[in-house]
C-alpha cells in the first residue's frame, strides 16, 4: 500500500501539475509569442539553416532527395497570383520537356501557397548540378515565372547568371530538417558553434528560436520508395479482392 504523502509533498505534486499545465494556459501562450521569444532572439542570435538537403557521401542518400521552392511573388494580390498561374500555364509544355531533359527529376509540381509561387520536386544527385543542367534546358522559359518573383530581376536571365541563379535558388529552397528530431539542434550547434544536450520532450528554447529564423521548413527527408508490389497485387495475393 502506497505511503500517504505529507502536506508538503501534496503541495509540491499540486504545484507541479500547475507548472505542467502551464504552457497550455493562453495567458502563457500569449506571453511566450509576444514577449518570451522575440526577447530569446534578441538576447540569443540564431542563425538561419541553409535550404536543401544536408550534404552526404552515402549514395542511397543521394536518390530522390526533395527540393522546396518557395518564391514570394512582387504582387500579393489576386491578380499577382492569377499572373504566376498563367505564366505556368504558358510554359507547362516546355517546362516538363525540360524536366524530361534533366534526367534526373522523379516528381515536380507547381502550387501557389498564400502569395507564394512554389516548386516542389524530387531529383537524384547533387543539388548544384540539378539546378545547372534545369538552366540549361528550361532556364529562358523558366525566366518568365522568376520575373514574377521578389528579387528575381537580380538573377534573370538565369542563362548568363548562372551560379547567382544557383545560390538564389537554394536560398528560396526551404531547410529541411533533419529526420532524427534531435539533430536539428546538432545543425544549429554546428552553425553556433556551441555543444548542448537538449531534451526535446521539454520543447528548448534552441528548438523554438531555430523555427523562428526558420519559419518555414520541410519535415525530413521524406517518404522514398520504389514499391514492389501494387496494391492489386497484395489485395489479389490475399485473396480479397476489391
Amino acid at each position: 500500500m502506497p505511503e500517504k504523502k505529507n502536506w508538503f509533498g501534496r503541495f509540491e505534486d499540486t504545484l507541479n501539475d500547475l507548472v505542467n499545465k502551464l504552457p497550455d494556459t493562453g495567458f502563457f501562450q500569449f506571453v511566450a509569442a509576444r514577449i518570451l521569444v522575440p526577447y530569446w532572439a534578441w538576447k540569443t542570435p540564431v542563425k538561419p539553416q541553409p535550404g536543401g538537403p544536408r550534404f552526404s557521401v552515402q549514395a542511397g542518400d543521394n536518390i530522390q532527395r526533395m527540393m522546396n521552392l518557395v518564391m514570394p511573388l512582387k504582387d500579393k494580390s489576386p491578380i499577382g497570383r492569377a499572373k504566376a498561374a498563367l505564366a505556368i500555364a504558358q510554359n507547362k509544355d516546355e517546362i516538363y520537356a525540360g524536366l524530361d531533359n534533366v534526367g534526373t527529376v522523379h516528381f515536380a509540381r507547381f502550387v501557389i501557397v498564400d502569395d507564394n509561387i512554389c516548386m516542389f520536386s524530387v531529383y537524384d544527385g547533387d543539388f548544384t548540378n540539378y539546378i545547372r543542367d534545369f538552366i540549361a534546358t528550361i532556364g529562358s522559359v523558366f525566366n518568365a515565372v522568376v520575373e514574377l518573383v521578389e528579387g528575381g530581376d537580380k538573377v534573370i536571365p538565369s542563362e548568363k547568371n548562372i551560379e547567382k541563379f544557383i545560390d538564389w535558388v537554394h536560398a528560396h529552397d526551404l531547410y529541411q530538417v533533419p529526420d532524427m528530431a534531435t539533430d536539428i539542434l546538432r545543425d544549429q550547434e554546428s552553425v553556433n558553434g556551441d555543444t548542448g544536450k537538449d531534451d526535446l520532450t521539454l520543447l528548448p528554447r534552441e528548438l523554438i528560436l531555430q523555427l523562428n529564423v526558420n519559419p518555414n521548413v520541410s519535415l525530413g527527408s521524406g517518404y522514398r520508395a520504389y514499391p514492389g508490389y501494387s496494391a492489386a497485387q497484395v489485395r489479389d495475393k490475399f485473396g480479397i479482392g476489391w
